[in-house]
């Protein structure tokens, strides 16, 4: 067993998360093991207690217990079948040495959980291609939303995307077709969020009293007399849900959600999918590499597309829908 050391936060290391930078640092020590350290204040950065999000900066110092040296049990990586890899590789809409891009089709959870066999995290091997490193999730969707996703394809690529993430450098533009039309067709949800316990799951709600500031812009792009919209969202914090909820709080629930809008989140069609209809149409943000902005768009997924075309929506948008918006 190890005794109590210090060590600096490397230059290259600047925005990783401290849970990451201890499976880096130390891979053998289970993410239970962690926590517990974390939550009795066994580790600590610049003699602070800190939580496993911590995003830490170059130069600080991490406090690290002792640590047994016994290593935890190996966890066994499924290896990929052909058909994986084949699906996985298809997601791909950008590659570059520093940053893959995917486009994340509804219903694929990004990483594992109970009951969860199949998620973008254990397809991951299947995304190395001339590269030594797996490459990294940078950020989420829900498994219901599809869209446009980053990986990191290496460490200082994941560091440097993550203060983007982080900085809130990075805007991410989403599609949706809701029920029924906004009162004002271009606006600014400032609704704070708080995560409660319900049954079935977390679910988000809004409290004005302890909730985390939550702040949406939309804009109306096409609608169906009173019965569905297409509007376009683009959230300025990143909390769990935050489209999905502020939709349904401005009376325009997101088609097919019914964690959120219940049954006023669908309508009565023979030709409507029932799936949820939120897709990340892009994202912009500073490339890892330094040079120039990286910048992404992903095509509608079947079910949408079939809405869009029995709606009589045209997704051939070139107009920024937020250019006239104050931020």
């Amino acid at each position: 067993m190890s005794g109590v050391e210090t060590r600096t936060v490397a230059e290259e290391e600047d925005a990783i998360r401290l849970d990451n930078w201890f499976k880096h640092h130390f891979p053998d020590l289970g993410y239970g093991r962690l926590q517990k350290l974390l939550r009795t204040g066994q580790v600590r950065v610049d003699g602070r207690r800190a939580k496993a999000g911590l995003r830490l900066e170059a130069g600080q110092s991490v406090r690290i217990p002792p640590i047994s040296d016994a290593p935890a049990p190996k966890k066994v990586r499924r290896e990929l079948s052909d058909s994986d890899r084949r699906f996985v590789e298809g997601l791909v809409i950008h590659k570059d040495p520093d940053v893959l891009v995917i486009d994340k089709p509804p219903g694929l959870t990004v990483q594992g959980g109970t009951g969860v066999t199949r998620h973008l995290d254990g397809l991951l091997d299947g995304l190395m291609f001339e590269a030594t490193e797996r490459p990294r999730l940078v950020h989420r969707l829900d498994r219901d939303t599809s869209g446009v996703m980053v990986l990191a394809r290496h460490r200082k690529a994941a560091a440097h995307l993550g203060r983007s993430f982080n900085g809130k450098e990075a805007r991410k533009v989403y599609w949706a077709a809701t029920v029924g039309v906004p009162d004002l067709h271009r606006g600014r949800i400032d609704l704070p969020l708080n995560k409660l316990p319900a049954k079935g799951g977390e679910r988000m709600v809004v409290d004005p009293d302890n909730g985390k500031r939550a702040v949406t812009l939309y804009s109306l792009l096409e609608r169906s007399g009173n019965r569905l919209a297409w509007i376009a969202f683009w959230p300025q914090t990143g909390r769990t849900h935050q489209i999905r909820v502020h939709a349904a709080e401005i009376q325009t629930p997101i088609l097919g959600d019914g964690k959120y809008g219940g049954a006023d989140a669908f309508v009565q069609s023979d030709v409507l999918p029932r799936q949820l209809h939120l897709h990340a149409r892009e994202i912009s943000l500073p490339h890892p590499s330094g040079k120039g902005t990286l910048h992404a768009v992903a095509d509608l997924p079947p079910h949408m597309k079939k809405t869009w075309t029995h709606m009589g929506f045209s997704p051939d948008l070139q107009d920024d829908p937020f250019e006239e918006i104050d931020q």
